[in-house]
């Protein structure tokens, strides 16, 4: 299976993107000659690591009858300090919310989502260290 997506130059550095029929303007900052009008795109690289990951999360605890208030990701890379700059090390929260939450099954979920399922961890681990945490807040 390919997946494709179009990006098409609207002017100055911003780009439109269609991807699965959605629309997403990306841009750069003024310094640079953009207008700031949507986010860069390395930063959209940890934005689909973490739905990636996220979505297989929901996925498995779903099927594991583990009921959460909330649930949500923190993603930071840390760039190269050369170019071309890539993230070397990625780290990923997974912030859960709720009461009596089971640790052994968010351990659970996360790493299967971390070394089985998610192919955006699989893909970027081969350039950068991805590390995670779990937090629960009650």
């Amino acid at each position: 299976m390919n997946e494709k997506v179009n990006i098409n130059w609207t002017e100055d550095m911003a780009f439109e993107a269609t991807v699965n029929d959605h629309k997403i303007v990306i841009d750069a900052v003024a310094s640079v000659g953009g207008k700031d009008r949507g986010p860069r795109p390395k930063p959209l690289t940890l934005v689909s690591l973490g739905g990636c990951t996220g979505m297989d999360v929901v996925s498995i605890l779903n099927k594991m009858r583990v009921n959460f208030e909330a649930f949500n990701l923190e993603v930071e890379g840390e760039l190269t300090e050369e170019h071309p700059k890539y993230y070397h090390t990625i780290t990923i929260k997974y912030i859960f919310k709720g009461k009596d939450l089971p640790m052994d099954k968010l351990e659970k979920a996360v790493n299967l989502s971390q070394d089985r399922y998610c192919g955006v961890t699989a893909m970027l681990s081969k350039v950068a260290t991805v590390k995670h945490r779990i937090i629960v807040e009650n």
